[in-house]
């Protein structure tokens, strides 16, 4: 076992998640990258991570499972014998336009909340004793801003990520002062989360179209918001339950 801090980051084998792993091992973390379906992705995660002097140990798990929860947090114990971060970053969607009401139904709710809210919650439930032997444990969220516009891939994942931000601020009362809750509020990331519900050219006219609008005239990528999950962590010691938008000023063009 090292000496180095260790954060563990669910969803960790692609884009934010990915980001994150890489941003916190530059920065002398040790990490866990947990992943529920993406083996290749968090294993290739996890060789980088090694490449760069630290310690890495995938872990897989579905978070909308509490025993899995349980499991990933024993796997960072075992093998580093402490947590200091925990970023939740694993989070679904399924794109349903916010006219068409009959476009989600009660299963697509059910499912976008076990893995957004309840996984996300039971992640921190499970970290959280092991959190507060460090000396200030930290939690990061990631949320979106459609917690605040309502608007994104559809109305379930919306209402879940606002869930996020009150599970947020709730949580930074309720496990301070030994552990800091924070959440980043990304808006549009460009990633291959969106390419699911469009086809490489209306992609491409949908970024092009959010590049007009945003007042700084970009786009974030993983590495924006990555930089803000570890300056959450490892800089930003007196701050908590803070939900940090990240949108390149999108939010103040909407309405």
């Amino acid at each position: 076992m090292s000496n180095r801090k260790c954060v563990i980051i669910t969803g960790g084998g692609s884009g934010i998640g990915a980001a994150t792993a890489i941003a916190f091992a530059k920065a002398g973390y040790d990490i866990v990258v947990n992943y529920s379906s993406n083996r290749d992705g968090a294993d290739s995660i996890v060789e980088e991570c090694r490449s760069l002097g630290v310690e890495a140990i995938s872990a897989a798990g579905d978070i909308a499972d509490d025993a899995a929860c349980l499991s990933i947090v024993d796997a960072a114990v075992q093998r580093f014998g402490r947590i200091d971060a925990l970023v939740n970053n694993a989070g679904v969607t399924r794109y349903a336009p916010a006219q068409d009401l009959a476009a989600a139904n009660a299963a697509d709710f059910e499912h976008i909340f076990s893995v957004n809210v309840i996984g996300t919650y039971q992640m921190i439930r499970a970290a959280a004793g092991r959190l507060s032997k460090a000396s200030l444990g930290s939690i990061v969220n990631i949320s979106s801003d459609s917690a605040f516009s309502g608007s994104g891939s559809s109305l379930a994942y919306a209402a879940s990520k606002g869930a996020v931000n009150t599970m947020t601020v709730g949580l930074a009362r309720s496990l301070a002062p030994h552990i800091r809750v924070n959440a980043v509020c990304p808006g549009f990331v460009d990633t291959t989360w969106a390419l699911s519900w469009h086809s490489e050219e209306s992609y491409e006219t949908f970024k092009q179209g959010l590049l007009a609008a945003a007042p700084l005239k970009t786009i974030p990528d993983a590495e924006d918001v990555a930089d803000a999950i570890l300056w959450l962590t490892d800089r930003a010691t007196r701050v908590t339950g803070q939900c940090m938008i990240i949108d390149s000023g999108m939010h103040l063009s909407e309405g």
